[in-house]
């Protein structure tokens, strides 16, 4: 049965059509076929691209940011090199890929080590800068509310079995549907040292999660929780727990790191 909170189009042809500056939000293009199309300054966000294939395109001053794997060009596959790149330029990033429980007590070492400096960093920025965003990526407060929601959701909730962990400053992904009773106040400007707070209780949590860890419970899984709330009711490997967890620590520092070079070149330009 088709969906009806969509508009069905599906095999529609559009030829000759000018959509230059269009906006295409929570739209399938999925098995879509696109010859002849400009897509210059096009900007692209939250795209499912696996299984796309590309042929004579003209690839320049194109940046891409996401999971990447069997990425080809030119018969190449890049992927590993990239990796690799990334883990020259980021020496403490292959910790971010423990096996066991000692390597995720080493990789919380590094988190908490890393985002002390950044911390540190933000402290010297005058406080309004912290709430603005840069090319639509959450400010440096949104980041530090998000990286509490993901606490909640997948140590507090899923690991620990809380079914209702939220705090009102918790800040879900955006894609995600409204879950009551998830929180998601898109308003609210708390200042620094109020998410700091909060983002300490979170992360003393996850160290003691961490330091009591043993390669044992480690190799098992999550008991669901059948309350509503994120993520949904199901059973998840402790080491997916976890590792989403550094993920998302590891990722969102670099973003914020990112932006913070942003908002400085701005400050002193």
């Amino acid at each position: 049965m088709a969906d009806e909170t969509y508009d069905d189009r599906q095999g529609e042809r559009f030829e000759r059509a000018r959509l230059t500056g269009a906006t295409f939000e929570d739209v399938y293009l999925d098995g879509a076929r696109f010859h002849d199309v400009v897509l210059s300054g096009a900007s692209l966000r939250m795209v499912d691209l696996r299984g796309l294939r590309a042929r004579d395109v003209w690839l320049e001053d194109v940046e891409i940011t996401g999971d990447i794997g069997n990425l080809t060009i030119n018969g190449v596959d890049v992927a590993p090199l990239v990796e690799a790149e990334l883990d020259r330029r980021h020496p403490d990033r292959p910790k971010m890929r423990p096996t066991d429980a000692a390597g995720y007590r080493e990789g919380w070492d590094v988190v908490e080590r890393l985002w002390a400096q950044t911390v540190q960093r933000a402290r010297t920025f005058p406080p309004e800068l912290l709430h603005e965003r840069v090319d639509g990526e959450w400010s440096f407060i949104e980041t530090l509310r998000h990286l509490v929601f993901a606490t909640d959701a997948w140590v507090r909730r899923a690991l620990l079995g809380d079914p209702e962990p939220w705090h009102p400053l918790d800040l879900p992904h955006d894609d995600m549907p409204d879950s009551p009773p998830v929180p998601r106040d898109r308003e609210a400007r708390p200042g620094l040292d109020e998410v700091l707070a909060l983002r300490a209780d979170r992360m003393a949590t996850v160290r003691r999660v961490v330091d009591e860890l043993t390669d044992e419970a480690l190799a098992g899984s999550t008991e669901p929780v059948l309350e509503p709330g994120y993520p949904e009711p199901e059973s998840f490997p402790v080491s997916r727990v976890l590792g989403t967890i550094l993920n998302e620590e590891w990722q969102h520092r670099l973003y914020a790191e990112r932006d913070l070079d942003v908002l400085a070149a701005r400050t002193t330009g």
